[in-house]
């Protein structure tokens, strides 16, 4: 139980980190933005892995990177997508 509330605070900060670093507004509510902190949060994990530098002796500087870096990415692509839904032409 307390690994899903550590996913959903993790999912938050990064999802607002990325919106942060984006330019301009994104209208997308505060729940996806946690999704996509989270989602994020697991592909910065797994190309971590992938590239052997998920686990380090210190503080794990380029998963992090990797983490904000994805959760970046998919709000950047989802953001736009979320406002053309409601658009009826």
């Amino acid at each position: 139980m307390f690994q899903i509330v550590w996913i959903i605070i993790i999912g938050l900060i990064l999802g607002l980190l990325a919106r942060l670093l984006l330019r301009g507004p994104q209208a997308i509510p505060l729940w996806l933005t946690v999704v996509l902190g989270a989602v994020g949060a697991l592909l910065g994990n797994a190309v971590s892995g992938w590239i052997g530098v998920r686990h380090t002796s210190g503080i794990d500087w380029i998963r992090h990177i990797l983490q904000i870096g994805f959760a970046v990415v998919l709000v950047a692509v989802v953001s736009p997508a979320w406002n053309r839904r409601g658009v009826k032409r």
